[in-house]
């Protein structure tokens, strides 16, 4: 005979065996937790973690990583560096692109001496003019471009250095080779802005493909103005001393040297103190490139410079 519902309690009731078990004096079943036996879990919560609003599996008292969180992290890290890495390659072909392109639209450089002989023939200077003596030659480097005889026309080095000076403001620190100071004297003069500083760039770089380095110096020196009405070395040399620029002394090597960058403002009839300064300032130059030693240095700026202030024209001999 089949019977109703067992009585809460009594004979049938399933639940009496959870109710009469005693957590106090019988061993807790598998995943049950402080005598309760409807509890499978040790917080008040029925999920761990989810009962304060923390993390699945958090836990103050460890630290917590999600499964495989290293290996993304390096392959996140992987991604950005890819990233990165194809930005300069893009960059840089940019740059070999537009270079190519500036390149090819610069003009040739093969009447750059019939350019210098215009400028001198209209200052009355004789083209070409004398070879140029090691001790200027070396006083120029020094001061104006002390890797003239190592970088192709550009000085990747100086042009960096300019721009980080512009990015943080703290002005041009210069950068012009003598191969861009050249181009700049025979075919953009009196001109400036920044395409026309790239145009000397271009063409420093068609200069160094087309002329020797000693052949670009005798150019230069030729065309250069050195204030006070001298254009070109033999006519500074022969009016500022009264010699021909292959007798020049260190002194007098080192004043015309640094009178290329304010011919005006330095030059030494006119402006004595402004003079002495510069040709201290390429004493030094020459020192810190190992040419000369302190001590010839200082010596050479003890002597006392025989100014002339000549016609320029009167000297005779190279």
């Amino acid at each position: 005979m089949a019977g109703g519902p067992a009585r809460e309690g009594g004979p049938g009731d399933r639940r009496v065996a959870r109710i009469d078990y005693d957590p106090q004096t019988v061993p807790l079943p598998y995943g049950t937790t402080f005598g309760d036996p409807y509890r499978n879990y040790a917080d008040d919560s029925p999920y761990p973690g989810y009962g304060d609003g923390g993390r699945y599996g958090e836990d103050p008292d460890e630290d917590y990583y999600l499964p495989g969180w290293p290996a993304y992290r390096r392959r996140r890290r992987w991604r950005v560096l890819r990233w990165l890495l194809g930005i300069v390659v893009a960059l840089l072909m940019l740059s070999v692109i537009a270079f190519g392109v500036l390149f090819a639209l610069t003009p040739s450089v093969g009447n750059a001496p019939a350019l210098a002989r215009a400028i001198d023939t209209a200052h009355h200077a004789a083209y070409p003019g004398p070879p140029v003596p090691p001790l200027f030659a070396e006083s120029l480097v020094a001061t104006e471009d002390h890797r003239f005889y190592s970088e192709p026309g550009v000085d990747i080095y100086a042009i960096a250095r300019v721009a980080a000076a512009q990015i943080t403001g703290h002005g041009d620190q210069g950068g012009a080779t003598l191969y861009q100071q050249l181009a700049k004297m025979l075919y953009t003069p009196g001109r400036s802005g920044f395409s026309v500083e790239i145009k000397q760039v271009m063409l420093g770089v068609k200069l160094d493909l087309a002329y020797s380095k000693a052949k670009v110096l005798r150019m230069y020196a030729d065309v250069a103005y050195f204030g006070h009405g001298y254009y070109g070395l033999a006519q500074a040399s022969c009016g500022y001393f009264g010699t021909v620029p292959a007798r020049l002394t260190l002194p007098e090597a080192a004043t015309l040297a640094g009178l290329v960058q304010g011919p005006s403002a330095d030059d030494p009839i006119e402006h004595y103190a402004r003079g002495r300064a510069r040709e201290a300032h390429v004493l030094s130059r020459l020192v810190d490139t190992g040419k000369i030693t302190q001590a010839q240095s200082t010596a050479a700026y003890a002597q006392q410079l025989p100014l002339v202030g000549g016609s320029g024209t009167s000297c005779s001999g190279r």
